[in-house]
Order: structure tokens, then C-alpha cells, then sequence
């Protein structure tokens, strides 16, 4: 990921093709505009640079099974090759649908477990502490993360968890290298429910919003109906809709920072998001034993 230039920068690059600006019949004020702007023009250059990150982004519909102890999950997170500079990874029913878990108070202890085996995978050790998920994922909140303490490791590989939230069956967590933990600004969180009566949080979003460095991300971790009939379909895309309206954060002591999961630099959608391949399912095999890759995607039933 390249992180973007101001967009006061973007906006004097669009109006100025040069460092020399030339009108005809210019008068004193248009003189000292121009000069104005070739300045502006040159300090736009300077207010900018690029820097490449890796994120790796990872979505398992777990089925409502507890995570056993021993569970490795580096090949997962593919650690031993090459490590990501953040790891965003969601989740879907880590606990059982069920009355109990839909209508009573949420089941943490499941969470918790996925957080310090998602720790030990990426630090290869015993897990690093978990920032407090109750403490930093209250929704509607913008948290300093200067307040928490990253130890950073050798070569600067270990990782801290800089926030994780559930709703329900839903989780998401995302850590980041120790060495960029500082650069993470205007955090965020916002849920929707869309499950039962069209607000239980078996079915919905839970969307992390945050700047790294001047580039600002959206993280939309999201389970969305299921079936597989048309009327299935048309309330997935009803789902999608209300995710899309009814997500809003704060805008932050400035009001510059964009409140709409669209307002965002980058928008990445994670989860099970249950949209089918509208055909047959023997042909739908058929097809991917054949790597028809094209003759499948006309029948994505989430880009029709």
C-alpha cells in the first residue's frame, strides 16, 4: 500500500502543469497570485513522499467451534515467508448462532483465545499484551494510541494488537508492526447489526477505521445473509446497502477526517459475504476443474 500525498497537495498539482504559470495582460494582483502559486507550486512537492506497506487481510467463517489450543495458524498467516506490516483478520461465528449468544451479553472468552493465538503466530512467542478490547472498541470514539506501550522487538517484527471488537459471532482484530504503531492515528469503530428484525448483530458489519501515517483505511469485516434462493440474494444486497448508509464515524477534533466507509483513501470488504456462483453446483465444479475463471465470475452472483 502507497500512502497518499495531502489533498491540499493533489489539488495544487491539478491546478498547476508548471512552475511557471503565464496569463496574458497581467496586473499587480495577478502578478503576486502568481507568485503565490508557483511558491505553492514548489512547496507541494516537498509535502509529499511514498512509502510501500503490506497488509494482509484474512477472512475464516470459523462454524461456532472453539479454537483448540495447539491450533497453528502461521501457515495461515504465511509468517514464515515473508511478514505484513499489518494483519487485518476477521472473523464469522466464533460462537454458535444460537438465542443465548444472539440475545444475551457477549461471549469474550472465545475472542480472547483467537487474539493470543493470532499473538503467538506473529510474534513466534508468547503473545505480546492485548490492548483491552473493551477499553479501545467502544464504537463512536477516537483513541490515542500513545497511551498503550509497544515493546518493539529484534528487527522490528513484533507485532501489537491495536484494537479487536465482536458483535455476536462477528470479530475482527488487526495488529501492526511495533515500529509503525505511532504513525496509526484517529482509530475507530463502528457496528451494524442486520440479523434478526433487521438489527441483532448475527448478521452485519463491524467497520475499523484508521490513518497510517496520512493515508486513511477502512476495514469492513461483514456477514451477510445467507440462502440461496434470489430473495436470498436481493437481502444481501440489502445488507450491503445498510452497512454502506448506516456505518458513521466520528469526525474527529478537526471535522478532516471522513466519517462514510466511501470517504475513505482505501475501502477493503472482508468476511462471508455469502454470495453464490448462480448456477448449478455441478457445473460450478465443473467449471473450476477447468479453471474457467471468466465463465464463473458472469455468474458472481455479487457482481451481477
Amino acid at each position: 500500500m502507497q500512502a497518499f500525498k495531502l489533498k491540499e497537495c493533489k489539488i495544487l498539482r491539478k491546478i498547476l502543469s508548471t512552475d511557471n504559470f503565464k496569463t496574458e495582460n497581467k496586473n499587480s494582483s495577478e502578478t503576486k497570485e502568481e507568485t503565490s502559486l508557483n511558491q505553492a507550486s514548489a512547496n507541494s512537492r516537498r509535502c509529499f513522499y511514498h512509502q510501500t506497506k503490506k497488509i494482509f487481510v484474512g477472512s475464516w467463517n470459523i462454524g461456532g467451534i472453539t479454537p483448540p489450543k495447539n491450533l497453528d495458524i502461521e501457515d495461515w498467516l504465511d509468517t514464515q515467508n515473508n511478514s505484513a506490516d499489518i494483519y487485518v483478520l476477521g472473523f464469522q461465528e466464533i460462537v454458535p448462532l444460537n438465542a443465548a449468544n444472539v440475545l444475551g451479553p457477549q461471549n469474550r472468552k472465545v475472542s480472547s483465545k483467537w487474539n493470543s493465538l493470532i499473538g503467538e503466530a506473529l510474534n513466534n512467542r508468547t503473545p505480546t499484551k492485548v490492548v483491552e478490547e473493551d477499553k479501545i472498541a467502544e464504537p463512536q470514539k477516537i483513541y490515542p494510541l500513545k497511551e498503550h506501550i509497544c515493546a518493539e522487538g529484534e528487527h522490528g517484527q513484533d507485532f501489537q494488537c491495536i484494537t479487536s471488537r465482536q458483535m455476536v459471532g462477528m470479530f475482527i482484530t488487526i495488529w501492526v508492526r511495533c515500529d509503525l504503531y505511532h504513525t496509526i492515528r484517529h482509530l475507530s469503530v463502528s457496528s451494524v447489526g442486520c440479523g434478526i428484525m433487521g438489527c441483532l448483530g448475527n448478521k452485519g458489519s463491524i467497520s475499523i477505521r484508521f490513518y497510517l501515517h496520512e493515508t486513511s483505511f477502512c476495514f469492513i469485516c461483514s456477514h451477510l445473509a445467507s440462502g440461496g434462493k434470489e430473495v436470498d440474494r436481493r437481502q444481501r444486497n440489502v445488507n450491503a446497502t445498510d452497512i454502506l448508509s448506516k456505518t458513521i464515524f466520528p469526525s474527529g477534533p478537526l471535522h478532516d477526517v471522513p466519517q462514510k466507509i466511501i470517504d475513505h483513501d482505501r475501502v477493503i470488504w472482508l468476511g462471508d459475504l455469502n454470495y453464490r456462483i448462480y448456477m448449478p453446483n455441478s457445473t460450478t465444479q465443473s467449471l473450476i476443474k477447468r479453471r474457467e475463471w471468466d465463465t464463473l465470475l458472469k455468474y458472481d452472483q455479487s457482481v451481477l
